[in-house]
């Protein structure tokens, strides 16, 4: 299996201790306050600048993607995962088109007939449709559109600091996992100074001494007129609460770190058991997302409930797909593995409050 790796294979020879305890305690929970790096070095008792240095170092090497908030596609905008079949000869023309789009945020090569898959990412539903359509026009390939239309758990922050074979192996019990219905369509109740926030942070924050102070000093010039930190620092809080923003932290990249035997498994679940076995697949410590989409018997996909195992040794990803199809989910199902990560950054957004 191929996969996209930096330099930094070696990584554990790089990091002590303490960066341990930043890799691992910080993917969320960063403090939202006007010196964080400061909280965070008290409590890790290093200084300020000792603190924000190792993070950057470790963004540097590419253990960490960015730092910053993880945002909320389904809840701030539209979003959906798609596919195509790109053929052998074209594939990286294809990657090429699809990845030119600042709204596709995620692409991926899997193992399967459909072996192009990435998500369109927009600030409402008529501008990811209008995305869709153009990739259709501009490969000549029919494009699988999948959205998520129940979500039973997602979370990509597990430790990494360890000799797990897969993700979450060293947590011992399960996750909640609830049926949340998903709405295709953006929210449209975001307030002007509200969007601009998130507009201005989806790449990550500022890493400075103080990155809400920066925030703060980019919206003045977008918003032309003053904007105290404490406004930008209540606001995170806010959007976080109304779950806009998943979290905040330091976002780690898994291929890096080893976790790059990453297979998606879908599944045809019977649909009056639908939600049933979807919470129990979910609440499987080793199930780092679990959601529904829709079939598109159109297009002769049969599958309604997508699972993520993340891990660093296939064998040990393919004996819990085996326990999962044997123990919980005794369907019909097929086995995706990525290849290669085409495209991968936070979700992007042109717009957040459109008029037309």
């Amino acid at each position: 299996m191929s996969s996209t790796r930096s330099a930094a294979d070696d990584w554990r020879e790089t990091i002590d201790e303490t960066d341990a305890a930043i890799i691992d305690g910080y993917q969320s929970g960063f403090p939202i306050a006007e010196r964080p790096f400061r909280v965070v070095g008290d409590a890790l008792e290093i200084s300020e600048d000792e603190t924000l240095e190792r993070v950057r170092r470790l963004r540097e090497a590419g253990i960490f993607r960015r730092f910053g908030a993880v945002l909320n596609p389904p809840v701030i905008g539209s979003s959906t995962l798609a596919a195509v079949k790109a053929p052998e000869d074209r594939f990286d023309e294809i990657a090429e088109v699809i990845n030119g789009y600042r709204q596709v945020n995620h692409n991926y090569a899997r193992e399967h007939e459909w072996n192009m898959w990435f998500v369109v990412t927009a600030g409402s539903r008529e501008t990811r449709d209008r995305i869709l359509e153009e990739i259709e026009e501009r490969t000549g390939c029919t494009v699988l559109v999948l959205p998520m239309l129940t979500d039973y758990y997602i979370d990509l922050e597990f430790p990494v600091v360890n000799a797990d074979s897969f993700a979450r192996e060293s947590l011992e019990d399960g996750t909640d996992a609830t049926a949340t219905r998903i709405s295709e369509d953006a929210a449209g109740d975001l307030s002007a100074f509200d969007a601009a926030l998130l507009l201005a942070i989806q790449d990550g924050f500022p890493l400075s001494r103080t990155p809400y102070g920066d925030i703060a000093a980019e919206l003045e010039t977008d918003l032309e007129r003053e904007v105290p930190v404490e406004e930008v620092l209540e606001a995170v809080e806010r959007l976080q609460d109304e779950g806009c923003i998943k979290r905040i932290g330091c976002i780690v990249n898994h291929v890096v770190t080893g976790f790059d035997a990453n297979c998606m498994v879908v599944w045809d679940i019977p649909d009056d058991r639908l939600d049933e076995w979807g919470e129990r697949a979910g609440s499987l410590p080793y199930v780092t997302l679990c959601y529904h989409r829709p079939r598109r018997p159109d297009l002769e996909w049969p599958y309604n409930l997508f699972t993520m195992i993340h891990g660093r040794d296939q064998s040990a990803v393919d004996a819990k797909i085996d326990e999962l199809a044997g123990e919980y989910l005794p369907v019909t199902h097929e086995c995706l593995y990525s290849t290669e990560t085409l495209k991968q950054t936070g979700a992007q957004y042109e717009a957040l409050v459109e008029t037309s």
